[in-house]
């Protein structure tokens, strides 16, 4: 067995310039094959291009591979003593095997290329074969790869309640400061870490800023909102299984892998869950549901709640092992009413991001008005400055109880204002749609009707 691992931007630069992009570098691939000779010019091919490649001579010390180390792309002859690639993949795809799989074989009939698609192959070689032949397919497969993972990620972006738009920790008050000073020191750790505090704190933000700040940055950083899984849901989303008919449904542990992992609203998860996750943060490692493999992970846990997860534990709601494990470094997010210094920043912000998004001229953020938001307690927190900030922009001012002298227009050029905004959003919400009113509809959450009255209204 030979391992070979050739890190670093030099491998980055050698697939660049072969015109194989650099979703190489980062491959971890195993080859499989019986013959010394091209296992050996598999690894020299692909060696100086990818992350990590180890060799096998058999199925059996595949087998054990699989069961050490975790493999993007599995590169395996069809015909090798005691059993066939084809076979030692479908019995692999029952145990638990989510890797890709390229087949290289000898004989290219049609009853071959159907049992590899059935098995799940992604892509397979005819022998004899040129460097540039495995090297393309390698690259498609991780192509593909990633293209799966970036789908399969994006709906938990999408469902993320990040309020200030992937941004980072903004402020300079007291409290953030040693939240910031805290990141710091825990970024280059792989410690859990909980973060806790009221609703609309900005945990999601912190969060993001202590993925931004380790060496996990330019890995994937995946918040999953565990109360908006149902419940008898949310162990196959998070673990995965192998019962579908390619045997890899993939859940967000594997798909994260490398990266940070943002488990929101941890007090949420049924108990069994609980149980689960304890243990593979303990080992780093998870067995999919119906797998009787477990698979090796590399993952930064970090976790959130607005709930008191003390008294959780005590109402028996919480498990008290899991609680301990992950409260090993907890960053209390203060209220914003405790930062009110911070008010000013972080209302300029969101004023800035929100009129270009709606498209509408910035309003003028006064002293007085500052002054105005800072006497208020914002029981909603940074969240409820947002949407006041939003909700102002689109009526054109702000609300009487902080609009400062002369910012409050009289009727009439209140409803016009109104009626401007509505205009200029619904038509550039169309425009964005290419012109289909029915996708437009629902972007914006009305009817289709109420977009065909407009349109007439306007002519447009």
């Amino acid at each position: 067995m030979n391992n070979r691992e050739i890190p670093g931007p030099d491998a980055a630069a050698v697939a660049a310039d072969n015109g194989f992009g650099t979703g190489l570098r980062n491959a971890s691939i195993l080859v499989v094959d019986d013959e010394p000779g091209m296992r050996n010019f598999l690894v020299k091919t692909l060696s100086p291009r990818c992350k990590r490649i180890e060799q096998a001579g058999s199925a059996e010390e595949a087998s054990r591979q699989l069961d050490q180390h975790h493999f993007d792309i599995v590169i395996l002859d069809n015909v090798m003593p005691g059993q066939s690639g084809l076979d030692w993949l479908s019995d692999q795809r029952r145990v638990g095997f989510f890797a890709e799989a390229i087949l290289m074989t000898a004989y290219a009939d049609l009853e071959t290329a159907i049992q590899a698609l059935r098995v799940g192959a992604a892509d397979f070689v005819l022998k004899p074969f040129r460097s540039n032949q495995i090297l393309n397919a390698v690259a498609r497969c991780m192509d593909q790869r990633h293209l799966r993972r970036e789908n399969f990620l994006l709906k938990y972006e999408l469902l993320s309640e990040d309020i200030s738009g992937r941004g980072r920790l903004l402020g300079s008050s007291p409290k953030i400061e040693e939240i910031r000073r805290t990141l710091e020191k825990v970024a280059p750790l792989p410690t859990p870490v909980l973060f806790t505090g009221e609703s609309g704190t900005g945990k999601e933000i912190a969060a993001r800023t202590l993925h931004a700040m380790s060496d996990r940055a330019e890995k994937p950083f995946v918040p999953v909102n565990c109360a908006a899984i149902s419940p008898d849901q949310v162990a196959n989303e998070l673990f995965g299984n192998v019962a579908n008919a390619d045997g890899r449904k993939e859940g967000l542990f594997l798909h994260a892998s490398g990266g940070t992992l943002f488990l929101d609203e941890i007090a949420e998860l049924p108990l069994p869950v609980q149980a689960t996750l304890l243990r593979v943060i303990e080992e780093n490692r998870i067995r999919p549901g119906g797998a009787e493999r477990e698979v090796p992970l590399n993952l930064r846990f970090v976790f959130a709640t607005n709930a008191d997860l003390e008294q959780a534990v005590a109402e028996k709601r919480f498990r008290i092992d899991l609680f301990h494990r992950i409260n090993v470094m907890n960053l209390h997010m203060p209220p914003l009413r405790q930062r009110v210094g911070d008010i000013g920043e972080l209302a300029q912000m969101f004023m800035q991001k929100l009129s270009r998004q709606l498209g509408v001229p910035a309003m003028s953020l006064a002293e007085e008005v500052i002054v105005n938001f800072s006497r208020y307690d914002w029981p909603g927190n940074v969240r409820e400055l947002r949407n006041l900030i939003e909700r102002s922009l689109i009526l054109g001012e702000f609300p009487s109880e902080f609009a400062g002298a002369g910012d409050v227009p009289d009727a009439e050029e209140h409803v016009e204002a109104l009626h401007l905004v509505e205009r200029r959003h619904i038509l550039s919400v169309l425009e964005a749609c290419d012109g289909n009113r029915a996708e437009a509809a629902r972007r914006l959450g009305v009817s289709r009707k109420t977009i065909d009255r407009k349109c007439a209204m306007w002519n447009a």
